[in-house]
């Protein structure tokens, strides 16, 4: 009974530190889930392995590839700075070695180790036994992980393959982070090449329309400033900003005698030149990517009033993006030279939109627009 007794005690401690272990796999597991710092999941990590393989001091060193070296990131259990070293290159010293053989390399006597390349750190710290394992994942080099102890390590097999397990898991942290920032990457790149895409289409729009030039430009600016005034998220203003540079873009499908004839339009031609809006909506839909951007290319023709076009929209049926824009499309036509007339002065398309409050605009946009023109005298 006796011996039976000891051996069930002898299990249940068994039991208990196996469930230790994989519950540190686990938190190791929600660290990378849960976090995009790869200093908190290794700090997380290390701590976990001080405690479950009964060592004094971890520390990661990250590969870079680009100077084909190994960086110090993080350490635990050091009682010293002198740990803070350069970067080490491939095959250097014993930790370099792991990394260009990829394989783990264990010393029971440190102090009997000719290829140590920190004997400071011996010194300083005292300890006597070390093991270094490489971290791979999908076959990439992404550092080298190091335990350190100031005895000798009573490693077994378990011990041993608990170890490699632990750094096969941390070199999840690393890749991830390096996938991310790759993604992020390659998705700022693709967003600036749409925007600059978009761009071009604005500028060849206003080589269509000479007139015009530089009016896309000028229009986004002071669109992009009111809606900062009136508080518009910043994850607004990249739409808003995208639709403003294409608030022409349906004038495309309007013949060159109406787009560019010198005098005033007469009715029937005017009623063409109307469609514009319409044009724009039915060519713009079909991008998935510019739908959030359409307020303004389909509505900035629609007045306060209701008697705007192409739908007769009234007060806040109009989508705000579009209010914003009017105010600002407005203001930059009248301060520009057009062939059928000079440019109006600052002052005078300032009195006409005050004075347009509540029936062609939106009375809150132009209060913020007059504070935007105040801040920028």
């Amino acid at each position: 009974m006796v011996a039976s007794g000891l051996e069930n005690s002898r299990l249940f401690e068994e039991t208990q530190r196996r469930l230790q272990k994989i519950q540190a796999l686990h938190n190791i597991d929600v660290a990378i889930a849960g976090s995009m710092d790869i200093k908190v999941i290794l700090n997380i990590a290390l701590d976990e392995i001080i405690r479950q393989l009964n060592v004094d001091a971890v520390d990661v060193f990250l590969y870079s590839p680009y100077n084909q070296s190994l960086e110090y990131t993080v350490q635990q259990g050091f009682r010293s700075r002198l740990f803070n070293v350069m970067p080490i290159k491939l095959g250097e010293g014993i930790v370099g070695r792991v990394a260009l053989e990829r394989r783990s390399i264990k010393v029971l006597n440190l102090a009997e180790e000719e290829s140590w390349i920190r004997k400071d750190l011996i010194l300083e710290e005292g300890f006597v036994s070390y093991y270094g394992v490489p971290l791979i994942a999908k076959g990439q080099l992404l550092g080298v992980l190091e335990v350190f102890k100031r005895s000798p390590i009573e490693e077994d097999e378990e011990w041993e393959e608990y170890l490699e397990t632990l750094a096969g898991q941390i070199a999840i942290a690393p890749d991830n982070a390096r996938l991310l920032e790759s993604l992020v990457s390659a998705n700022r790149e693709l967003s600036r090449a749409y925007d600059k895409t978009l761009e071009g289409w604005a500028y060849a729009l206003d080589l269509r329309d000479k007139e015009t030039e530089g009016h896309s430009q000028r229009v986004t600016e002071l669109t992009l400033r009111i809606a900062k005034k009136m508080g518009v998220r910043d994850e607004d203003l990249i739409h808003i900003r995208r639709g403003a540079l294409l608030h022409d873009m349906g004038k495309i499908g309007i013949p060159d005698n109406i787009l560019l004839k010198p005098d005033k339009l007469s009715e029937e031609e005017w009623e063409i030149m109307k469609k514009h809006p319409v044009y724009a909506y039915q060519m713009l839909s079909r991008i998935e990517y510019l739908r959030p951007a359409l307020d303004i290319p389909y509505c900035h023709h629609e007045k306060w009033d209701g008697s705007g076009y192409p739908r007769g929209l009234k007060g806040e049926e109009i989508p705000l993006a579009a209010r914003i824009f009017a105010v600002a499309d407005v203001f930059d036509a009248l301060t520009s030279d057009r062939p059928y007339r000079k440019a109006w002065t600052k002052e005078s398309a300032i009195e006409y939109i005050k004075g347009e409050a509540g029936k062609h605009f939106d009375p809150r946009v132009v209060d913020a627009f007059l504070k935007v023109i105040e801040e920028k005298e």
